[in-house]
């Protein structure tokens, strides 16, 4: 019988799901040798404190605090300490050592994308990072390989567990925004700051990487439009029910083709493509898959030219779950090393110009406090008439207090954001407009 060949792997990182990892490496090293080719021996594992407590006991020979010595060792480096430094240093050393990397940090990606994987490039490595994106999901993957022949159109979904499980509590159970915060944070679905989550900050960064994927594009966090749930009251998810609609915090990343370019339609290539990367709540039907994804869950739908509409769900967090898909990522790069050849690098030739939120086309649900007289309605028609922006739906709610005060609830047609929020604006500024309540796009099928 012909001797495996040994794998040394480092492992950075010892929290929830590095402690998985490391579990998994440990209990199943037979199932995975069958699988890589090769056995994978746990070198050691990097800790901030060797004593601190963690959710696996972990022998504890294989914890260590230097870092140096044990990437110069290893063969594949996995990165579960999350953060840009020192994260950022150490895949640098072990890439220009040669070592594979497998990581979930998608802070770090999302900013340090490009010179990371051009540092792999250089040295014939790979940097795979199917846990940076929706946990357990495998949604990398399928983007860099199954769907490589094919044009992706769009891609958008839900990518945030935390703001998902507010929102989902909010609609389902009539909870207010500060309620629902409250119980995601007990439950410890909310980072640390979070700030992170209730922002659109890690969807952000999720939607930077899907995108630089699925469009062949190197996209930064700082080109992804974003807005977080912060907005988001019970009375809007109430509305949105009544009206057929779930609100969800979306990313959504999308290739616009342009048969001509507009005097101010900014730059696009020669065959009339640019693309949007951008992150808010939205209106979606309820008749649409995502709007069935509840509680901590994700979800993302894909639409190709090919293949059509395609919807990856499942678990987007968890110590055991991420584990999972960052055992996947370990696996390949251990048949990598045992068939030899360098490491596929990243796929960025398209260098697609990336679309101002200005000049994204969507929809409209805006909500208005009026004066409950005659002639608003036509004042408030008039206005967006002047700006360019269609009306498709008007409902007038009965009188909401002894003012004499009234709602009305308008629907766009397909506008220009930057017409769409001009109309807005001026509204806010009519006399008979007490206030702009609420504005959602609506995105999902018309």
């Amino acid at each position: 019988m012909t001797q495996q060949r040994t794998l040394r792997v480092a492992l950075l990182g010892a929290g929830s799901v590095g402690s998985q990892v490391a579990r998994l490496l440990l209990e199943h090293s037979d199932e995975l040798a069958d699988r890589s080719g090769a056995r994978l021996e746990l070198a050691g594992i990097l800790v901030r404190d060797l004593e601190a407590q963690r959710d696996v006991e972990l022998p504890a020979e294989l914890l260590t605090t230097q870092a140096d010595e044990l990437i110069a060792g290893a063969d594949i480096v996995i990165e579960l300490m999350g953060g840009m430094e020192p994260a950022r240093t150490h895949i640098l050393a072990a890439l220009q050592s040669g070592a594979d990397v497998v990581t979930g940090n998608k802070a770090l990606l999302a900013t340090h994308g490009p010179e990371l994987y051009e540092a792999a490039d250089q040295v014939g490595a790979t940097v795979s990072y199917e846990a940076a994106v929706a946990g357990a999901i495998p949604i990398v993957r399928p983007l860099r390989d199954s769907l490589a022949g094919d044009r992706i159109m769009r891609i958008f979904g839900i990518v945030n567990g935390s703001t998902n499980y507010i929102l989902d509590r909010m609609d389902r159970d009539g909870l207010s925004a500060e309620e629902a915060q409250q119980i995601a944070t007990d439950l410890g679905y909310l980072e640390a700051d979070p700030t992170l989550d209730l922002e659109g900050f890690d969807a952000a960064q999720k939607a930077a990487i899907l995108a630089s994927l699925a469009f062949h594009t190197p996209v930064s966090i700082d080109d992804v439009y974003r807005e977080g749930i912060g907005s988001v009251t019970a009375d809007m998810i109430a509305d949105a029910h009544r009206a057929g609609y779930v609100i969800k915090l979306l990313a959504v990343c999308e290739r616009m083709i342009t048969s001509s370019k507009a005097p101010d339609a900014g730059a696009v290539t020669a065959d009339g493509d640019a693309i949007s990367v951008r992150v808010y709540p939205a209106l979606i039907s309820r008749e649409h898959p995502l709007a069935s994804v509840h509680g901590g869950n994700n979800a993302v739908f894909v639409e190709s030219e090919a293949a059509g509409p395609l919807m990856f769900y499942g678990a987007g967090a968890g110590g055991i779950q991420t584990a999972s898909a960052v055992l996947g990522d370990v696996v390949s790069a251990a048949r990598r090393h045992i068939a030899g050849g360098v490491g596929v690098g990243e796929s960025t030739r398209a260098n697609l110009p990336i679309t101002p939120i200005g000049q994204v086309t969507t929809r409209y649900h805006i909500t208005i406090e009026v004066a409950d007289q005659p002639g608003v309605l036509a004042t408030v028609a008039g206005i967006l008439s002047e700006r360019g922006v269609s009306v498709a739906t008007v409902e007038q709610k009965a009188v909401v207090d002894a003012e004499g005060t009234a709602r009305l609830v308008i629907g766009t047609h397909s506008a220009r954001e930057d017409a769409l929020q001009a109309t807005v604006q001026a509204l806010e500024a009519l006399d008979v407009v007490e206030q702009v309540s609420s504005v959602l796009r609506v995105e999902g099928a018309a």
